[in-house]
């Protein structure tokens, strides 16, 4: 079932519906919102939040009619700066990285969709990817404008990302994520070491790094927990299965990573290496992988339990 219709978003100042532009390819409108302050058009501003984006490159934007207002209108470049207004823009990039390899659908119905994202693709648009991203392959090829994913894994993850489909239901199926009443399991390769009691139950403080991207454990009362197990050994190396018990920003890989036992492939863990940018190997993905998930449907009480096909190489 497509969902494809022109969406509101909420009131604008003068409490009429604010319109949300349509999907382009898609790819939904970008929304901000002014703040009060001292720029005298819309083109000023947008050139100065956003220094990536050239001043040009906003002209060529608003003159195709890709900046509109939250009535729906093109806001013109020479349009003067309202605080407290709402515009919409459409995101690209110059030369977005082709990523070849596809994610499989393995459920959808009129509530929810799961997919079986790849390593390498990330779930919604960000930095250079805007295309390339799961949530927006999704919408072109299903149809369905109102997708919206219900979590996020990381784009070096693999595994199941679950997406709702009806924006009345949207908030009851994220929620649970939010009172954790998911059970979600991963499976990792990561080096064997005898030494280490498992099963275990990691626990610990995990707070953002010095270094960009990273999180590191500290003092403190623990903030994150991860249930941690031993699947399979062969040689110096193992599959373990993980049970995130909270949901901290990359918890399972710095638990790993902090037992002596970072995740083969990580670019992150135990040390940051420089962005490969669009040199990217793609034959080292991170062997991480959303294996399973299940919970109980808070719309229509089933039990609901979906599983990844994809496998991590030992």
């Amino acid at each position: 079932m497509a969902h494809r219709t022109r969406a509101t978003a909420g009131c604008g100042e003068l409490g009429l519906p604010v319109i949300r532009p349509p999907d382009r390819d898609g790819l939904s409108a970008s929304r901000v919102a002014l703040p009060a302050g001292t720029w005298t058009t819309v083109l000023d501003f947008l050139a100065s939040q956003f220094p990536a984006i050239a001043r040009d490159e906003w002209v060529a934007r608003m003159l195709a009619g890709d900046v509109t207002d939250e009535h729906g209108v093109a806001v013109a470049i020479d349009a003067p700066y309202r605080a407290h207004s709402t515009l919409f823009y459409y995101r690209s990039v110059a030369s977005e990285p082709c990523i070849p390899f596809e994610e499989t659908i393995i459920f959808q119905d009129d509530l929810l969709v799961v997919a079986d994202k790849p390593h390498f693709l990330p779930v919604t648009p960000a930095g250079r990817y805007v295309q390339e991203t799961l949530l927006v392959r999704l919408k072109r090829k299903l149809g369905i404008d109102t997708l919206a994913p219900m979590h996020r894994i990381d784009r070096d993850t693999a595994g199941l990302v679950l997406f709702s489909v009806q924006p009345h239901t949207r908030d009851r199926y994220q929620r649970l994520f939010r009172d954790r009443a998911v059970d979600k399991r991963y499976e990792a390769i990561a080096p064997w070491r005898a030494e280490l009691v498992m099963p275990c139950n990691r626990r610990s403080r995990l707070i953002e790094s010095a270094a960009f991207m990273q999180m590191r454990e500290a003092d403190g009362e623990p903030n994150s927990e991860t249930a941690i197990e031993v699947l399979e050994v062969q040689g110096d190396m193992a599959r373990y299965g993980q049970r995130p018990l909270t949901g901290q920003k990359h918890q399972l890989r710095a638990h790993m990573s902090a037992l002596g036992i970072p995740i083969v492939n990580d670019r992150i863990y135990p040390d940051l290496l420089p962005d490969d940018g669009a040199q990217t190997d793609w034959s080292r993905p991170l062997q991480l992988l959303a294996k399973s998930i299940a919970f109980v449907d808070p719309v229509t009480g089933a039990a609901r339990r979906f599983e990844s096909a994809r496998q991590l190489r030992l």
